[in-house]
């Protein structure tokens, strides 16, 4: 049994993620966001075994006013935390060491599907080689500036697009396979 890591992530069409300061506010504008439209999320969320995200992301998603998933395994990377924050103790569990080794213990224990969130941790996954697939979804407009999804890349990467969907709200999804 192999493991698979894949994300799934809202870019602006300049290719950011957040803003600098972190907000999403560009996703959550009334007009640009189809409220009964989840972008294919919901199928997606529900193949998924364990969540791992960075300490960044999880600050932010733990500011929702809605904790975003409930009954999944959720697995924060942080080398500054020595435990996660007790009001979140029940909501994820802390991990110090590389993604690359958490990969194996992940695959040792069972866990087939992980949902890699968060832009440097996404970033490493795909440095290490270990994300299998991506979902970007691009939303039109552009930011200027903010957090890149891709950051630098040492060497040229390779995607297989495996299909491409537009939305009436103009947003634009495809999916890639990782070479």
């Amino acid at each position: 049994m192999n493991i698979r890591l894949s994300a799934f992530v809202a870019i602006s069409l300049d290719g950011y993620i957040a803003r600098l300061n972190n907000s999403l506010d560009w996703l959550e504008t009334e007009y640009k966001t189809d409220h009964s439209e989840d972008y294919g999320y919901k199928k997606y969320i529900s193949s998924v075994d364990c969540i791992v995200m960075g300490r960044n992301t999880f600050e932010k998603v733990v500011s929702f006013p809605e904790w975003a998933y409930q009954n999944r395994r959720v697995i924060v990377l942080s080398k500054q935390w020595k435990q996660i924050p007790d009001q979140f103790a029940k909501l994820a569990e802390l991990y110090t060491g590389t993604i690359e080794l958490l990969t194996v213990e992940l695959q040792n224990q069972g866990v087939r599907h992980v949902y890699v969130d968060g832009g440097i941790t996404i970033q490493s996954a795909i440095q290490n080689k270990i994300l299998n697939d991506i979902c970007i979804t691009t939303v039109p407009v552009l930011l200027g500036k903010g957090i890149r999804l891709f950051g630098n890349v040492r060497d040229d990467i390779e995607l297989e697009l495996l299909n491409t969907t537009s939305f009436a709200s103009g947003f634009v999804q495809s999916r890639y396979r990782f070479k």
